[in-house]
């Protein structure tokens, strides 16, 4: 009975040990765990604060911003001057719009932007130019005293009477800048604003696209939407290092585009507790940076 006694007792202990062994390394886990508790507010000019309802994000392991630069690198973005070399425009056009970095060729800030040296330089804007202009021609307007013909009977005089027209010309812009105003209506069959627009679109959706599907294959810890009054948690997080971010989407308030790639750090057993709002939103990225070009 004794015997009997001693042998059910060290069954109990080696099964207590056992428990305890098994147990160990989940109260480790539970009292290691973090949280973090966020509330996303979002301001419009001049009102108060207003809730970013029922909108998800994500805690991330890296920065939505370098999860971009790391796909970036695999695959560049579309290039402009890539885009001008296709377009069936002059070679003075294609290096304007590679030096001002630009194939907006429309609105009060091109054609302010315009030197007469650009505008007697570039063809399409010369003949844009003299088209708009062709109304006060005869009235202290140049005219030229050339002739096709000349360029082939007499090459030199040709080539004298053109620059001192050009010369002329640009004389006349420089003292009547007024005249350049509207040239923009002449260049609409040329303008390739609204092709390259699509071009970026499309570039930058299939960009955000493989953000998202690097950050979901190999940075994602969670995910969760807000409540109503725009508050959401990440609960039992791991100590570490973390982004609070957005995808394809925009917390708005009348005239406020915000989108947040916030820092926060986890410590063991403790609840970081963070407020997004206009202060510390992301500035735009580098996938929009060129969408008014």
């Amino acid at each position: 009975m004794a015997s009997m006694n001693k042998q059910l007792l060290s069954r109990a202990s080696v099964l207590l040990f056992a428990f305890v062994i098994l147990l160990h390394p989940l109260r480790l886990g539970a009292q290691s765990a973090g949280r973090v508790d966020f509330v996303a507010l979002v301001s419009p000019s001049g009102g108060q604060p207003e809730p970013v309802r029922q909108m998800t994000f994500y805690l991330l392991r890296k920065s939505v911003e370098e999860i971009r630069k790391e796909v970036l690198q695999q695959a560049p973005a579309v290039d402009l001057d890539k885009f001008v070399n296709g377009l069936d425009v002059s070679p003075e056009l294609k290096t304007w719009m590679k030096k001002h970095h630009t194939v907006r060729l429309t609105g009060e800030d091109f054609t302010k932007s315009l030197t007469p040296e650009d505008i007697v330089g570039v063809p399409e804007y010369f003949h844009a130019y003299m088209e708009h202009n062709e109304a006060y021609r005869g009235e202290g307007f140049p005219e030229p005293k050339f002739t096709e013909k000349e360029k082939k009977s007499n090459p030199a005089k040709y080539q004298a009477q053109k620059e001192k027209y050009e010369a002329a010309v640009r004389k006349f812009i420089a003292a009547a800048p007024s005249s350049v105003q509207g040239m923009d209506l002449e260049l609409v069959d040329v303008n390739p604003y609204v092709k390259w627009g699509s071009v970026e679109r499309k570039d930058r959706q299939s960009l955000e696209t493989r953000v998202f599907g690097l950050a979901e294959e190999r940075y994602l810890v969670a995910r969760t939407t807000t409540d109503l009054e725009g508050r959401g948690s990440f609960p039992s997080v791991p100590p570490g290092n973390y982004w609070i971010g957005m995808f394809g989407a925009e917390a708005i308030s009348g005239d406020v585009h915000l989108h947040w790639d916030f820092p926060v750090t986890v410590r063991q057993g403790e609840t970081a507790s963070v407020e997004l709002s206009n202060l510390n939103a992301a500035h735009s990225s580098a996938m929009a940076q060129n969408s008014d070009n």
